[in-house]
């Protein structure tokens, strides 16, 4: 290569064909998601819009009202019980992705998942829409909101087993925890971005909060259809190494017990190899590999926690520290800022010990006193606030990010399953549809316990750390007992 060649110009000529494409559909699913979860956020910042103080609300002088205190509030949302209606709202999302999470990897195993992600993508963008339509259409009826988001959980689960099959399909082992970690930063992404958009319109017409989110996801979704690549072999290239015998770290799983879950689907392994790429595995058959059932449950507590506080932190913030809606809901991203940093240590910390339940009980313990703290000192100055939030972020969502990325990916791409991608999108449903029953029960209590003060709300929180920690106990043992690296299919 000649040495009058531009750096940057030999640095890209440096990439392989192989690598150009993993690079870009990392990108592609990395963007996609950020879409996904940028239509999901702009719900907790119109909340603080839809109820308001309207004695600190300048009242426009063309406006006549009479004792009418809720003047500038936004029926249903302008009675005493707005907290339950919000509840109402984000649970009519949440109960409907969790259900239909289980169903989404069962068809996200036999749909193309180009076709399968890019609808609904388009669908997402339609019902997120069709919320902040409602502004502009004058609809009041609470029924309206709560369909809507119930149409928009139960789309979205189309997105999770998607993307995770195709990173899965790209991907080996070798550094799934940092390189996920990274990538499941798309989360947090989403949720900023999300935050500032809707931010930037909730005061002047709420409605845009949620259109524009509503056609960025649909024109991602457009971006998907014509360039998503699902699989190296749909391109000629090289398909990644899941397992490498004698060297490969499997923390997670245990000989024998894989030793009967291949012997309980395969007579033959040989003969029937062709054959397993192409069949999808059964609800059970997901659930019997080891470390499912422990991880799947730990995500239920987890992502309880992370998601009430995507759904309730930026009505809190406001109650407590006296925020407007907009100064709330950017304050509520540094908690984001703080998941991107506790996902890819979670990552790295995972990759180098081999310990990917270690790494999540211990982020865990943490969490929980850091919880405590932040509710009594966090709110005692700016710098504590910042401090705190990132903190707890990374915390909180370190563990969450691990499950549901590596994690998933370690556990659907085990050698029993013989490379079988279609296993990858199953198990990735199962993990994350429990998860998302948390994420359904967490801003419910959370809507329940917060008139009786926010201190209860974050006891119940901290209750939901330690028993996530508490289900990974068993695995933990394991692998500090056995040494980690050493945890890799050897009899005990």
């Amino acid at each position: 290569m000649s040495s009058s060649l531009a750096p940057g110009v030999r640095y890209f000529s440096s990439f392989s064909r192989d690598n150009w494409y993993r690079s870009f559909t990392l990108f592609l699913t990395f963007l996609s998601y950020t879409a996904y979860h940028l239509s999901r956020k702009p719900i907790s910042i119109v909340k603080n819009e839809l109820h308001r103080n309207c004695s600190l609300v300048i009242r426009p002088a063309d406006l006549n009202t009479t004792d009418n205190e809720t003047w500038c509030d936004w029926a249903p949302f302008d009675q005493d019980n707005y907290k339950t209606l919000y509840g109402m709202l984000d649970n009519s999302f949440l109960v409907a992705y969790a259900i239909g999470m289980f169903f989404s990897g069962i068809f996200g195993e036999r749909l193309p998942l180009r076709y399968y992600l890019t609808c609904g993508m388009l669908l997402s963008g339609l019902f997120t829409s069709l919320f902040g339509l409602g502004y502009y259409w004058n609809i009041h009826s609470v029924w309206y909101y709560a369909f809507i988001q119930a149409m928009n959980g139960l789309v979205q689960t189309t997105g999770w087993p998607s993307v995770v099959t195709c990173v899965g399909n790209w991907f080996g082992k070798g550094k799934r925890g940092f390189i996920m970690g990274v990538w499941n930063s798309h989360t947090s992404v989403g949720n900023i971005l999300g935050s500032l958009i809707a931010g930037a319109f909730v005061s002047t017409a709420w409605g845009l909060s949620f259109i524009v989110p509503g056609l960025i996801i649909i024109s991602t979704g457009i971006l998907c259809f014509f360039f998503l690549v699902e699989k190296p072999e749909d391109v000629n290239c090289v398909p990644p190494q899941h397992h490498q015998e004698g060297t490969e770290r499997e923390p997670l799983l245990h000989n024998t017990t894989i030793s009967e879950v291949t012997s309980s689907n395969s007579s033959n392994t040989t003969e029937r190899s062709e054959e397993d790429h192409t069949q999808a595995i059964s609800f059970c058959g997901a659930l019997s590999i080891p470390g499912v059932v422990e991880f799947s449950l730990c995500l239920l507590f987890a992502k309880l926690v992370s998601y009430t506080f995507l759904y309730w932190l930026p009505l809190y913030i406001s109650n407590v520290a006296h925020f407007d809606a907009k100064m709330a809901g950017d304050m509520s991203t540094l908690f984001d800022v703080g998941g991107i940093l506790g996902g890819i240590m979670a990552g790295v910390v995972s990759d180098y010990s081999g310990g990917r339940a270690t790494t999540c009980c211990a982020m865990l313990i943490l969490a929980a006193p850091m919880l405590f703290l932040y509710n009594y000192i966090g709110h005692t100055s700016v710098t504590t606030t910042v401090v705190m939030l990132l903190v707890c972020g990374g915390l909180v969502n370190g563990p969450y990010a691990l499950i549901t990325t590596a994690v998933s990916a370690d556990l659907g791409t085990h050698e029993s399953l013989q490379g079988n991608s279609r296993a990858l999108s199953t198990v990735t449903a199962i993990i994350d549809g429990t998860g998302s029953i948390g994420a359904a029960i967490g801003p419910l209590l959370a809507g329940l316990i917060s008139p009786t003060g926010w201190n209860n709300v974050f006891y119940m929180l901290i209750s939901a750390d330690v028993l996530a920690c508490l289900f990974l106990s068993r695995l933990m043992y394991k692998e500090i007992r056995c040494g980690f690296t050493s945890f890799s299919f050897k009899e005990e």
